[in-house]
């Protein structure tokens, strides 16, 4: 994705270095001081009554505005994200492994006293209207845009040509990365969550489908390596098997509400996410490019980007609406915006819409992985359960990745390499655990904390380990001797 395979045609900022890491801690600390004095009031009475004539009072005098709270909140978030993630970047690793991280050290702060960010947790049932609830539901909708717009970006980086043109083995190898981590997360849940509903082994097993193609192909710039044909097999296949994987996600999430799955709906369910996204595709290229004609002769500034994002939420609520995931049509979206759709506005200097994104996605999606990471309890780990859930939903991962390689059918081609490149899950995996975290079933959350948590330890793993693992396989390759002919 953008924030990490764009990393290596940009001048990396000096500030970039170890040096960061006293910043980030001076602001964590602040913000633990801060939070002595703030958390009491962000987690006040209601705002009624009494108590919202004194607020009202308190604000015409200049005091206490409601606002203030999240103002503190998202600096410190936005700050220490990109302090993390910039640490992270300088042993070479995805700036979204520090903006999770950042948001770990700062969820579970609160294990050592109340602090600024308490009242990004929900607020009490006893007092469901109050600042902290108001602010708590902000952040949490910030983050939710920031998704959005993340899988629209994946979207926009991602081409129905190119994915035309894969070529036989990224198909299969796609629909091995698909299959075979889809069923060994299942059977892990079924194994060690006995206890738990169908629903969570489902969705423990769709959690493992999607691979983050952004990270594997930083690695592969970084390496050189972006034309060798296991390149090209890699990145085909983890296009493919991203749109598979929300196709996935579109059906366990339609299942898990429904309560079954008879083989009919899941018929009907997978058929109706396929009908939406080739209804999208025709879509963009009858509507699209008479609508960004139009567009341009408005001769307003930035009207490109405006009438993307309108495309993307516009989309993405009517996925909402035949009931797929909200992110199906943000990538969607995406997918379908291609640069000769909005040429006459690219021929008045609008520029690409990609570049346009980049900003927006630059503020709301660390939101997103530090309020992923604020969800993890450290105390979970004290559990062994949970330990062996993450160790073991991290070898599935790992070994159903190494199955796909299988489906290359070219000769000379290295199977290990296109194994450790489909690895990652990265900011994929977030996303789904995010929904599963969403989705209720009897008044339980499907996806519960220590699962939760468990994904998340997967997630780093399968992110950290992939440079070097790939790294290792393609110079490897690169060196062996040539056979004497």
């Amino acid at each position: 994705m953008q924030m990490d395979s764009r990393a290596g045609r940009r001048r990396r900022p000096r500030f970039v270095s170890v040096r960061s890491l006293p910043v980030l801690l001076i602001l964590l600390a602040a913000a633990y001081v801060f939070g002595q004095d703030a958390a009491p009031d962000a987690a006040g009475p209601p705002l009624t009554g009494e108590v919202a004539q004194t607020a009202a009072d308190d604000h015409a005098n200049g005091h206490h505005d409601p606002v203030t709270p999240l103002l503190v909140g998202l600096s410190l978030i936005l700050a220490a994200a990109k302090i993390g993630g910039a640490i992270l970047v300088r042993f070479r690793q995805p700036a979204v492994l520090g903006e999770l991280l950042v948001g770990v050290i700062m969820g579970n702060l609160v294990l050592l006293g109340p602090t600024v960010f308490e009242f990004l947790r929900p607020a009490s049932a006893d007092h469901p209207e109050t600042i902290a609830s108001a602010v708590s539901t902000t952040v949490d909708m910030l983050a939710r845009i920031g998704v959005i717009l993340l899988l629209f970006e994946v979207g926009l980086e991602s081409n129905l040509g190119d994915m035309r043109r894969v070529g036989l083995s990224a198909f299969l190898v796609a629909i091995l990365g698909v299959l075979a981590p889809f069923g060994l997360g299942w059977g892990v849940g079924k194994w060690l969550l006995p206890e738990e509903s169908w629903h969570v082994h489902l969705f423990l097993g769709a959690t493992l489908c999607a691979t983050s193609v952004g990270i594997t192909a930083r690695v592969l710039k970084d390496l050189g390596k972006t034309d060798a044909k296991e390149s090209q097999i890699i990145l085909g296949a983890a296009v493919i098997d991203d749109v598979l994987g929300l196709i996935v996600l579109a059906v366990v999430q339609a299942i898990i509400l429904n309560g079954s799955a008879s083989l009919a709906e899941v018929a009907i369910i997978t058929g109706k996410a396929f009908a939406f996204l080739v209804g999208a595709v025709v879509l963009g290229e009858f509507l699209f490019p008479r609508m960004y004609t139009i567009a341009a002769r408005l001769k307003v500034h930035g009207m490109l980007v405006v009438t993307g994002l309108v495309v993307c939420f516009l989309l993405s609520w009517i996925a909402g609406l035949v009931g797929l995931a909200p992110i199906v049509g943000a990538f969607a979206a995406g997918l379908i915006l291609d640069e000769r759709h909005y040429a006459p506005l690219r021929q008045s200097d609008e520029g690409s819409l990609e570049d346009w994104v980049i900003p927006i996605t630059t503020l709301l999606v660390p939101i997103f992985f530090v309020m992923m990471g604020f969800q993890v309890d450290l105390r979970s780990f004290a559990n062994p359960s949970v330990l062996l859930l993450a160790a073991a939903i991290t070898i599935a991962a790992v070994i159903g990745k190494q199955v796909c390689s299988l489906g290359v059918v070219e000769r000379g081609v290295d199977r290990l390499s296109v194994g450790f490149g489909m690895i990652p899950r990265g900011e994929v995996g977030l996303i789904f655990a995010a929904i599963g975290r969403g989705l209720h079933t009897d008044g339980h959350a499907v996806i519960s904390e220590s699962v939760y948590t468990a994904i998340v330890v997967m997630v780093m793993v399968t992110t950290l380990v992939t440079p070097p693992l790939l790294g290792w396989s393609m110079t490897r390759r690169s060196e062996e001797p040539s056979l004497p002919a």
